[in-house]
Formats: C-alpha cells, sequence, structure tokens
C-alpha cells in the first residue's frame, strides 16, 4: 500500500516539475524576444497582409477593452503569453434606451480604467489605443487586425490568437457570423 502512494508522489513531483521547468523556458524566451524586438506596430501594407520584421509579434491580440476586454487582459496578464489590447478612445455610445425596458445599468468607466491600468502595468502587455478597421484573415483563419491610430495612421498587428471583445453591436463579429445575429434595438 505505501510503494502506491510513493509511486503516486514521484509521479505528481515529476509532472510538477515539468511544469515548472517549461513555463521558466517559455519566460526566457519571451524575455529574450522583448529585447530585441524594436517596433511593436507593423505598418499594413496594401493587401491587408501583416508583414513582420521580427520573429512572432504577439501572442494574443485582444479587440475592445471594455469589461470582458479589460478582464481577459489582466487575467492573460499574469501568464506568459504576450499580447496586445486595442481600444477605441473611450466616447460613450449614443444609444438611447426605451421606457418600456427594465433592468439595472453598471456605470463601469472607473472599474474598467483601474482593469486596463492594472493590464497595461505588466511587462507582456501592450495598449494600443485606435478602432480596429477589419480582420487580417489568411486561409480561412484570423491572423491578425488592421486598426487607424487617433492620428489616423493605420497600422496592422499579427498575433497566433485574436479575440474579439468589442461589445453586442461588433461589426467584426457580424462579419463572421453565420447566420446573423439578430440584436434587439434597445440593447
Amino acid at each position: 500500500m505505501d510503494s502506491k502512494h510513493i509511486f503516486g508522489g514521484a509521479v505528481a513531483a515529476f509532472l510538477f516539475g515539468f511544469v515548472v521547468l517549461y513555463s521558466s523556458r517559455r519566460r526566457e524566451k519571451i524575455k529574450a524576444s522583448e529585447k530585441t524586438r524594436t517596433k511593436k506596430n507593423l505598418k499594413s501594407s496594401g493587401n491587408g497582409v501583416c508583414r513582420s520584421n521580427f520573429a512572432g509579434n504577439t501572442d494574443v491580440i485582444i479587440v475592445g477593452a471594455g469589461v470582458a476586454g479589460s478582464a481577459l487582459a489582466y487575467a492573460l496578464a499574469k501568464t506568459v503569453f504576450s499580447f496586445a489590447a486595442v481600444h477605441k478612445d473611450g466616447k460613450r455610445s449614443a444609444n438611447s434606451y426605451p421606457s418600456h425596458a427594465s433592468g439595472r445599468g453598471f456605470h463601469h468607466g472607473r472599474f474598467v480604467q483601474k482593469l486596463r491600468e492594472k493590464a497595461a502595468s505588466r511587462p507582456n502587455v501592450n495598449l494600443e489605443q485606435g478602432t480596429v478597421t477589419s480582420l487580417v484573415e489568411e486561409n480561412g483563419s484570423i491572423k491578425g487586425v488592421l486598426y487607424k491610430t487617433k492620428a489616423g495612421q493605420e497600422l496592422a498587428a499579427s498575433a497566433s490568437l485574436t479575440i474579439v471583445c468589442d461589445g453586442c453591436f461588433s461589426n467584426l463579429r457580424s462579419n463572421l457570423c453565420s447566420p446573423k445575429v439578430k440584436i434587439p434595438h434597445y440593447i
């Protein structure tokens, strides 16, 4: 009976050691790539293809930094992945609510700002302010985004994973979804 516990403990110790070794090597690779990185953004080419001047632009792009995007950015900031979050300039939407709809609202301005600040303080996070104009698609998979900065400059960013968290009126989601999602007018 004791030999089973010893064997189980040895297996658990081996797996734990493997996970620690793997994550420490991953962190070393990220630190090395950050040192060699000279630019964080890419100029977009005319045909919508992202061209990288260095190996591995970023691991994850999060489009939208509202409640969902900021919370995801904060959670991912604790991992070994490098990522960029692209968000608009924080303007309020002009949507009105009908008088017959009931529910509770949540003004999340300060909450989201604190989440953004916490995520942006991490070394593996690049928070960009801009408006995503389109997703870069290659052979049926999303490879990155094209976005415009506040100054009007169009840039491209590429990543292994692109997550769209830009809200219920997302133009990007409506382009990707089939069949089209119907959204009530008062949301």
